[in-house]
């Protein structure tokens, strides 16, 4: 074992060796290097998780710049010594985060270095008859291991501490999924079933639904979109580890692909009218499941023309772009709903765990269902322009494409 430095050790040093402490009693939570001070251009952060390849314990070493990310996957003790050749030099802060503590390691101006740290509060154990959260995905699927989202404890696969949000946001996102599944045409299917994940990112809720469709004797098709070169490649690699059948992840934009038959599209956190590309493609494409996150609501703002009874609310720039976001959606669901789309726009998953938490799910019409919508298509359109001549709006992305379809 390596002996801990002594307490008039630099910071830096001390840092690293808690570090190296927090690895071996398995307490280490994840690593966030900040403040940049290096001349490497467009690096905003690195972020460190523990992961495990191929049964052997590594970190996962994320570093984010302004226009992309880039992963690299190190040995512990090779990343050791990169933590030590970072701190001071390409980063004036760094912190460790541990299951009992937060250690910060601190740079100021003047070259000085400090180390701070403070207790994590942990919540209470359960009561034994607390019975523990029931998820629709299982933690022992080996692709979770792949990405980053578990790791062995005592030979077991458990959930990485720093990932517990992504998870729960994952499996509610498969629990919504898989309502909308069974009040769909393809509840009892036996075609294969073909989804479309635009913006696909690092896959996580590519892989959920293809596990799930798997499990509940689906023939999944499903095929991941992404622009990020890296990502394609990362996901690629734990389909192939894996030996997965119908999944793989294309590099491309959606805006520059054509509509083809397909039975679910997600699109989620696709920006400002990226959105309204996808559900025209989902729409054209014939799914019975469309569900998009969106976000960046630019397109309608600068030509929203207040009402002089708003404008007094309105004047506070929060307020107006909170007004831009809701009727932006409420004209998406509307659209929708014109197509033959039941249609609803819901919280998904609470603020503390994300902010991008407004979800569309739209699920095709069937039966007395689907009559009913087209009766109501003259009213649903009288719906949208009279909110277009409120609001004095000129065009909205979404009408747009469906109406030169």
């Amino acid at each position: 074992m390596t002996p801990p430095p002594a307490a008039d050790a630099e910071p830096a040093e001390r840092f690293v060796q808690r570090t190296r402490t927090a690895l071996a009693a398995g307490r280490f939570v994840k690593l966030l290097l900040a403040s940049p001070c290096g001349d490497e251009e467009g690096l905003e952060r690195v972020t460190v998780r523990r992961i495990e390849l191929k049964g052997q314990p590594q970190l996962s070493w994320l570093w984010r710049y302004q226009t992309r990310d880039v992963t690299k996957n190190l040995g512990l003790e090779e990343s050791l010594q990169q933590l030590q050749q970072l701190l001071g030099s390409a980063f004036r802060n760094a912190h460790l985060h541990t299951d009992t503590e937060e250690l910060q390691f601190a740079l100021s101006r003047k070259g000085r270095a400090s180390l701070r740290a403070s207790r994590v509060a942990t919540e209470a154990a359960p009561e034994s008859h607390d019975k523990a959260k029931v998820r629709p995905l299982e933690l022992s699927n080996p692709v979770w291991a792949g990405l980053g989202l578990t790791h062995l404890v005592k030979g077991e696969p458990a959930l990485v501490p720093a990932m517990a949000r992504k998870w729960k946001q994952i499996n509610r996102f498969v629990e919504i999924f898989a309502a909308a599944f069974a009040d769909s045409a393809l509840a009892g299917s036996l075609q294969p079933i073909r989804v479309a994940d635009f913006g696909s990112g690092k896959g996580y809720l590519t892989f959920a639904l293809h596990d799930w469709l798997l499990r509940h004797g689906a023939a999944p098709r499903v095929t991941g979109l992404e622009l990020r070169k890296d990502m394609v490649q990362l996901c690629n690699a734990v389909v192939a580890d894996n030996a997965l059948q119908g999944l793989r992840f294309d590099e491309g934009d959606l805006r520059s692909i054509a509509a083809s038959q397909l039975d679910v599209m997600v699109a989620l956190h696709a920006c400002d009218i990226a959105t309204d590309h996808a559900l025209h493609l989902g729409v054209q494409a014939g799914a019975q499941i469309l569900l998009s996150s969106p976000c960046c609501h630019k397109e309608l703002r600068p030509q929203m023309q207040l009402p002089s009874a708003l404008r007094p609310m309105l004047k506070h720039g929060i307020h107006l772009g909170q007004e831009a976001e809701m009727v932006t959606d409420s004209l998406r669901a509307l659209l929708l709903e014109s197509q033959g789309y039941t249609t609803q726009v819901f919280e998904f998953i609470a603020l503390e765990h994300t902010s991008k938490n407004k979800m569309i799910l739209a699920v095709k019409a069937h039966g007395a269902a689907a009559e009913a919508l087209a009766a109501r298509r003259p009213e649903l359109l009288a719906q949208i322009a009279e909110i277009k001549h409120f609001y004095g709006l000129r065009e909205q992305r979404l009408e747009q494409l469906l109406g030169s379809a």
